[in-house]
Formats: structure tokens, sequence, C-alpha cells
């Protein structure tokens, strides 16, 4: 297949060129305003001279890479906000549609692609240029300068400034132990409950993944076959949770049984919350409960883009995708945490576990390989983490997507079977120890933001 371009037809609206054009001028006139008036800048790039004092720096070609390739996304983050923006204004959710450019992207190396990036991102810049740099970055992508815990002069790349902490304070944390809080900032794109044979979640309107393809073929996502959903209906009724927190996760561990996903469905009170990263947001994760983590486990996926356009065009994008999952038991059952990988962010941290590496070089990456699986010790227990402690880090934006019980009643009054309710709905912003959902009490109304 020949792929034509045509240089008749233009990338971009022609009013945001028009908008890209004249912040590139502005950027460029004061940077040689700059350059002029400030012989330390000048010094930096002649080599240093007799008159100029310090460290001499060489402007390396990655620094000016880095700072072309921000200006490309940018524009490109503009242009797809405003259709985004549009089709909102107008009522319509964008269906699935394949299309040529999510059968292109397959063919790309995005995980060398990506690793270059981070090298990119980890290059120092001379102290007097990070302000810049970093103010330039915070205007394309509205990232709030102001929650940093630190100067901008002492974060030395870009990779640092990604993962930035923040002030004391600046994300407090609901304590309630009746709620269950947001572990990042970002936008919410889906919430539910898991239901119906299979337990999927819709990635966008017309297409679903399996939750059990998500997390792995060994997960202890307490499902139900469908021989047994009638001898167990009766005593999930009456028995809020106590039966679904037993013992049964414990077993799985130590003698994993393999179920038919296909034909299994989840428990009732099992419920999902898919939240998006952007590049501009905070990029820490946080624990959303207290709760114990028994195993973690590493898919070496591919590294696809995760913003609106993939959503709609790659078929199962979070299950293809580089992720790190954590799977654990917390005072209301199962809870497990997805950290999905995307292009330029496959590294993927863990605070608990400094060690694990993503996104290394393979010889040859097989969609069908295996995850790497860790059990925390000791087994059974696994690492306690409280609600609200830090557990580990993207770089740029990503997304995180969270399985969880929470208390099921059955409530005649309200004709339903649960008394979870969630306190936001799709399409909220949502940050780092706001509540996701509550339980025996309304929702208190979130503040906006």
């Amino acid at each position: 297949m020949k792929f034509r371009f045509s240089n008749k037809v233009s990338v971009f609206p022609h009013y945001l060129r028009l908008e890209y054009d004249h912040r590139c001028r502005q950027f460029s006139t004061s940077f040689l305003r700059k350059l002029q008036t400030n012989p330390q800048v000048r010094a930096s790039f002649s080599g240093g001279s007799n008159n100029s004092q310090g460290n001499t720096f060489l402007l390396p070609g990655a620094t000016l890479a880095t700072l072309l390739m921000l200006g490309a996304l940018h524009a490109r983050r503009m242009y797809d906000d405003r259709k985004v923006e549009e089709a909102r204004e107008k009522g319509i959710e964008i269906e699935f549609k394949p299309d040529a450019k999510a059968s292109f992207l397959r063919l790309l190396p995005l995980r060398s692609i990506s690793r270059i990036w981070g090298f990119m991102t980890s290059v120092e810049y001379p102290v007097w240029m990070r302000p810049y740099v970093y103010k330039a970055w915070a205007r394309a992508f509205h990232s709030n300068l102001e929650e940093a815990a630190l100067p901008l002069g002492e974060y030395a790349s870009l990779r640092e400034f990604f993962v930035r902490t923040l002030k004391q304070g600046s994300r407090p944390i609901d304590h309630d132990p009746h709620c269950l809080v947001s572990p990042v900032d970002g936008i919410v794109l889906r919430v539910g409950e898991l239901k119906g044979v299979g337990a999927k979640i819709e990635q966008v309107k017309g297409f679903s993944y399996s939750v059990s393809s998500l997390l792995g073929s060994s997960s202890f996502l307490p499902m139900i076959e469908e021989g047994e959903m009638h001898e167990q209906s009766g005593e999930q009724e009456s028995t809020p949770t106590e039966k679904t927190k037993k013992s049964w996760w414990s077993i799985s561990l130590a003698s994993p049984r393999v179920r038919d996903t296909a034909t299994a469905r989840p428990v009732k009170g099992l419920y999902y919350c898919v939240i998006y990263l952007k590049p501009g947001d905070y990029h820490r994760i946080h624990s959303p409960v207290d709760w114990h983590v028994l195993v973690r486990r590493h898919f070496s996926g591919r590294l696809f883009p995760l913003n609106e356009r993939a959503t709609r065009t790659i078929r199962n994008l979070y299950v293809e995708n580089e992720r790190v999952v954590l799977e654990g038991m917390w005072q209301e059952g199962y809870l497990a945490m997805a950290a999905v990988g995307a292009t330029n962010i496959g590294s993927i941290e863990l605070v608990i576990e400094p060690e694990l590496r993503t996104n290394r070089p393979r010889k040859k990456l097989l969609h069908s390989e295996p995850p790497e699986e860790r059990v925390y010790e000791p087994q059974g227990v696994g690492m306690m983490l409280k609600k609200g402690d830090e557990v580990g880090a993207f770089n740029m934006g990503s997304t995180v997507v969270l399985v969880f019980q929470a208390p099921t009643i059955k409530s005649p009054k309200r004709g339903d079977n649960s008394n979870f309710r969630f306190c936001i709905k799709r399409g909220d912003k949502i940050r780092v120890g706001e509540g996701l959902g509550r339980w025996q009490e309304s929702c208190n109304e979130r503040a906006s933001f």
C-alpha cells in the first residue's frame, strides 16, 4: 500500500496555525532579547569568553529536539482538544471506528521512540534556561507551577519536572473511612459496575475490553461461573460483603484456578473507574484506600498513545499497552490498580518496588508473552499502604484503571443491589485525595476547581 501526502492540504485549521505561529514568534523574540542582554546566556552558546565566569555549556542537539517536540505536541493538542470540544457542544458521543493511522501505528517502533524521548527528557538544562522551558510547558499544557514543591531552577531536566512533588497540603486526602479517593489527577473517562458475562469495560461507544485481559489470566478477580450463579445468589443478597471477603484470594495465590472468563460473571458489588492523566497533570500515583498489595504484574506490551483519538481507533488499547498491575485486598474486598503506559511514557516507576524497570529493550515482543509477576512478602499479607501514600509515578500523562469491591446490600426500598455511590461522573476533573465514591451516606458535592 502506498501512502500519498498532498502539500495542498493543511494538517491543522488555518486559525490554529496562525495562533501557533504567533506564539512561536513571541517565544523567539523573548529568547533572542534574553540572549542579547544576558552575558551568561551568550557565554553558554559561545563556549565561554575571557569576561565570563563559571562553567560553559554547549546546548546539545537533544535539547533543541526536545523543544521542537514540545511545540509539535502543543499544536497537536490544540487541534485535538478543539475537535473534541466541538463534538461535546453538539452532544455527540464519538463511536469506535478504526482508521489507517491506527494500522500505521502498529508498524512504528514506539517502544524505541519512547526510550529516545526518555533520554531527551533526561538531558539537563542550564540553570538560566530551566524557568523558560518549564513555564512554556505549563502554558501549553495548563500546569499549575504554584504547586511545585521546589523552585523551577532546581529541576535539572524535563523528566524531573514531570514527576515533581507538590507543596504540603496541595492535595488534601479525604480520610472518611467510608470513602474511596482518587489515586491521580485527571479526567474521569468511565465509571460503573461490572456486570454481565465476561466483565467488560467500555473503551468507547461501540467497543469494550475484558477486565480479566487487562489484569491478567492469573488475576484473583472475584468471578462466578454460570453454574454457580443460582447457588450463591441467595447468600450474596442476604450478606453484604462477608462472603466475598473470605479467604478466596489466599487460595488463588496458593493454587490459582483456571476460569473460563468468557462465561464467568463478576460478583455483585464490583466496580471500575478509568482516569486519564494529561501531560500537564500531576504525575504521581497515590493509594486510594488503606489496603494490602499482594501481587504485582508487569505486562511488556505496546506503547500506543492513549489520547481521545487512540481510544476510538485502536482495539483493546489498554490491554495491548505496557502496564503495571497491583492487586490486593482492602476492608471491603478485592482491589486492583492498573497503571497503563503510552507513547513516550514507557517508564512506570513504583515507590514500593524501586528496582522495577519498564520499557526494556526486547529482542522479540510477543503479544501472548506472560507477564512478569511478583508476590510480595509475606505471602497473604503483602505490603500495607495507607490512603494517600505514594505508590508510583508516570512520565508525562497516562491512564489508571481501578477495579474494586464495595459494600453490597439488597435494598427493597431503592430497588437496587448496592449502597455504594460514585461521587463523580464521566467527564469530571478530579484530583488526588478527592472522593470517587462513598457508602452508608450520600455523596457530598465535590468542590469544583
